[in-house]
């Protein structure tokens, strides 16, 4: 008959924030394995497909570029900026191919985020979303020059997803943990006796999905606009 480990309640109450935050770096370095694979020629995905466009034209996307809705791209939750991805839309047997710039969709069962002109390209735009299948095809090297005053345009213009602002930094390292779940990058800012929660460097499109995913998971958060001033949560305890 096999042993059973008991463990004191108050010994995991101690323990909670610490194992919290070592399954958050496995999980990150599987996020990172996960997405070095993804990215290799010839990986395949298939699900649902979405576009976004109006809203978000001329926004800064995740890496630093201006979305142009009438480009061919598009946005995934983990492919490596600048994979170029063949979409075959299964319901009517289109194809098209983007280059992938941007983060999302984060609404479960989707799998790509595409631009108005590649939604267009596979006969998506009335129906707004298709059953799709995804191929990795190459990676674009395209890397467009701009100038100092274009790249101080894009820092400021990044959005900041704040999950959560605690006087207790153990609470604070506590949400951290479950935040880190999905999106490794989070961190904790300390000031004003405040120990806040970040998702930092963000397009409004990704800032505005990663608030909405959060939310899905029980996780309240509060969107931060370039140059706003922090938002002292309600959870401050």
């Amino acid at each position: 008959m096999r042993s059973r480990l008991t463990v004191p309640v108050g010994t995991l109450l101690k323990v909670g924030p610490t194992l919290g935050l070592i399954v958050a770096l496995l999980g990150s370095a599987c996020v990172s394995s996960r997405r070095a694979t993804e990215g290799r020629r010839g990986f395949e995905q298939s699900g649902i497909a979405s576009w976004y466009g109006p809203g978000f034209h001329g926004k800064t996307t995740a890496n630093g570029e201006t979305y142009d809705m009438e480009a061919m791209t598009a946005a995934h939750k983990q492919l490596p900026f600048g994979s170029i991805v063949e979409v075959h839309n299964r319901d009517n047997g289109r194809k098209t191919r983007v280059r992938i710039n941007d983060r999302g969709p984060f609404v479960r069962g989707r799998i790509i985020d595409l631009s108005k002109a590649a939604a267009r390209d596979i006969g998506m735009l009335g129906p707004g979303t298709a059953r799709v299948r995804i191929r990795v095809t190459g990676r674009s090297v395209r890397n467009p020059k701009r100038s100092r005053a274009s790249e101080r345009r894009t820092t400021t213009a990044r959005y900041t997803v704040q999950a959560g602002a605690f006087r207790n930094r153990e609470r604070a390292e506590a949400r951290l943990a479950a935040v880190r779940v999905y999106y490794p990058s989070a961190r904790i800012e300390s000031s004003g006796g405040l120990h806040r929660v970040i998702l930092r460097g963000l397009s409004e499109h990704a800032a505005r999905q990663a608030a909405i995913k959060l939310g899905r998971h029980g996780i309240d958060s509060v969107l931060r606009k370039p140059h706003a001033s922090p938002t002292r949560s309600t959870q401050n305890r």
